[in-house]
C-alpha cells in the first residue's frame, strides 16, 4: 500500500496530549495482557520439578507439558487479528481475561497430566490473543511522539509479570517449608502457584471496562464521532480532529479488512514486510530467552545450587530484566529501534558464549568450579540485561507499528504466531538438549544472536517518529 502523506494541519506527529497521564493509564491497562504473558511464562518455573515428581515423567514428557501452552498461544495469536477486526479490541481483551481465569483454576486443580496440559492450552490461547491485541491497541491509541515509549509498556508488563510471579512463587515456597510439593490448605505449593494466576486475569478483565475502544476500529465501523472524542483524549484537543479522522479514513478506503490472503506475495509466499516481522519474532525467541524463565530454577539446581537459592537467582534475573526494560523505554524514541536491536544482539552473543564456556566445565561434587559458577551467574544476568534493553522491547514496538494499515492486524497475528512457535521449539527442546550438552545448547543460542545482526542491518527499517498511516 502506498503510504499516506501527513495531512496538513492534522498534527499527528507532533501531537502532545493534554492529559498524558490518561494515555499512560490506557496503555498500562492494555499492557496487562503482557503481564499475564510474563506471569504465566515464569510461574511454571516454580512447578516444573513438582510436576515431574508428582506424575513420574521424564524430561521429554515434562517439556511437552510445559511447552504445550505455547501451541495455544500460537493459535490465539493467529486468530486474534481477525477477531479484533470483527468485534473490536476491547471485547478481545475481555474474552482473553475469562479464558485465562478459567485456565488458572483448571491448572491448579488437575486430576491427570493430560488435564493439566489441556488447561495450559486454554490459557495459552488467551495469552496469544492478548499478545496481539496489546501491541496493536497501544499503537493505535498512542500519539506518534510517544508511541515507542508507550509501545514498550507491553514488554515492561511482561517483565514485571515475570518478577511478580517469581516473588509469589518464593512466598508460597516459604509457606510450604521450601518444598514445591509441600501442602498448604490441602493443596500442594505448585498448585497454589498456578491458581494465583486467576487474580491478574480478573484484573485484566476489569481494566478493559475502564479504557476506550481503538479510534481506528471505531472509524472502521462508522462511529467517527466517538473516535474523535478518543483522539482528543490521546492526541490532544489542539489537533485538527476532522483532519485526523479524514487521514485515517483515507487510509482505510484504500484497504479492506485484513485477511491471510492479503499477506501473500507472488514469489516468496508472504509479502517481504511480513517475512521481516516473522524474522524479528523468531530471532527474539531463538536466542533462548525463555529458557531463563521457564527453566532457570531447574538449571541452577542442576549445577549444584540449592532450591531456595535457585529461586533467589531467578528473581534477581527478573530484577535485571526490569532494569533493562526501563533503559529501553527511555532510549527507544531517542536512539531508535535499530540501534538498540544491534547493541542487544552483540551483548547477548558475548554473554551466551560466556555461558557456553562456563557450562563446558566438569562438575565437582555436583557443582560447577567456582570460577565457572561465577561466570555462569554473571553471564546469565548480562544476557537478560541486553535482551531486555533491546529485543525484548523493540520487537513488540516494531510489530505494533511496522505494518501498513491494510495488513496490520493480520500481519501482527502471523508474526506473533511465529513467535509462539519459535518459543515452543526452544522450550520443548531445552531439557533434551541440556541432557545432551548444556554448553553446546548455549553455543546454538549464541549463533542465533550473531545471525540477528546482519538480519537487522539488511532487512529492518527504522520506524521511529513515523505516523502509522505512513507505514507502507
Amino acid at each position: 500500500m502506498t503510504s499516506t502523506s501527513q495531512t496538513p494541519g492534522s498534527g499527528a506527529r507532533a501531537a502532545h496530549p493534554e492529559h498524558l497521564g490518561h494515555v499512560i493509564f490506557i496503555t498500562a491497562a492494555a499492557a496487562m495482557g503482557g503481564f499475564l504473558f510474563g506471569y504465566d511464562s515464569a510461574v511454571i518455573n516454580g512447578a516444573v520439578e513438582a510436576i515431574r515428581d508428582r506424575y513420574g515423567i521424564g524430561s521429554g514428557t515434562l517439556a511437552e507439558v510445559i511447552a504445550i501452552a505455547l501451541i495455544g498461544c500460537a493459535i490465539g495469536a493467529a486468530t486474534a487479528g481477525r477477531i479484533a477486526d470483527r468485534i473490536g479490541r476491547i471485547r478481545c481483551m475481555r474474552i482473553a481475561s475469562v479464558l485465562f481465569a478459567i485456565s488458572a483454576v483448571g491448572s491448579a486443580l488437575p486430576f491427570a497430566l493430560w488435564d493439566l496440559a489441556f488447561w495450559r492450552i486454554i490459557g495459552g490461547f488467551a495469552i496469544g490473543m492478548a499478545s496481539v491485541i496489546g501491541p496493536a491497541y497501544i499503537a493505535e491509541v498512542s500519539p506518534a511522539a510517544y508511541r515507542g515509549r508507550l509501545g514498550s509498556f507491553q514488554q515492561a508488563a511482561i517483565v514485571i509479570g515475570i518478577a511478580i510471579s517469581q516473588l509469589v512463587n518464593f512466598g508460597i515456597l516459604q509457606l510450604a517449608d521450601g518444598k514445591q510439593r509441600g501442602t498448604i490448605g490441602g493443596l500442594e505449593a505448585w498448585q497454589w502457584m498456578l491458581g494465583v494466576m486467576v487474580v491478574p486475569a480478573l484484573l485484566y478483565g476489569l481494566l478493559s471496562f475502564a479504557i476506550p475502544e481503538s479510534p481506528r476500529y471505531l472509524i472502521s465501523v462508522g462511529k467517527s464521532e466517538r473516535a474523535k472524542e478518543i483522539l482528543a483524549e490521546v492526541e490532544g484537543k489542539e489537533v485538527d480532529l476532522d483532519a485526523r479522522v479524514a487521514e485515517i479514513q483515507t487510509a482505510m478506503h484504500r484497504e479492506h479488512k485484513s485477511t491471510f490472503k492479503d499477506l501473500l506475495g507472488s514469489r516468496f509466499g508472504f509479502l517481504p514486510i511480513v517475512w521481516v516481522g516473522i524474522g524479528l519474532s523468531v530471532f527474539q525467541q531463538l536466542v533462548g530467552i525463555n529458557v531463563a524463565f521457564y527453566y532457570s530454577a531447574t538449571l541452577w539446581q542442576s549445577v549444584g545450587i540449592d532450591p531456595t537459592a535457585s529461586f533467589f537467582w531467578s528473581f534477581t534475573t527478573s530484577i535485571v530484566n526490569i532494569i533493562g526494560t526501563v533503559i529501553a523505554m527511555v532510549l527507544v524514541d531517542r536512539v531508535g529501534r535499530k540501534p538498540l536491536a544491534l547493541a542487544g544482539s552483540t551483548g547477548m552473543a558475548i554473554a551466551l558464549a560466556c555461558e557456553a564456556w562456563a557450562f563446558s566445565a566438569d562438575l565437582i561434587n555436583g557443582k560447577l568450579p567456582t570460577t565457572q559458577g561465577v561466570v555462569a551467574l554473571v553471564a546469565a544476568h548480562v544476557f537478560v540485561l541486553f535482551f531486555a534493553l533491546s529485543w525484548g522491547v523493540v520487537v513488540w514496538v516494531f510489530l505494533g507499528e511496522m505494518f501498513p494499515n491494510k495488513i496490520r492486524a493480520a500481519a501482527l497475528g502471523v508474526a506473533a504466531s511465529a513467535q509462539w512457535i519459535a518459543n515452543w521449539a526452544i522450550t520443548a527442546s531445552f531439557p533434551s538438549l541440556a541432557d545432551w550438552n548444556l554448553s553446546g545448547t548455549y553455543i546454538i543460542y549464541a549463533c542465533f544472536a550473531v545471525l540477528s545482526i546482519p538480519f537487522v542491518l539488511k532487512f529492518v527499517k527504522e520506524t521511529k517518529g513515523k505516523a502509522l498511516e505512513e507505514m507502507g
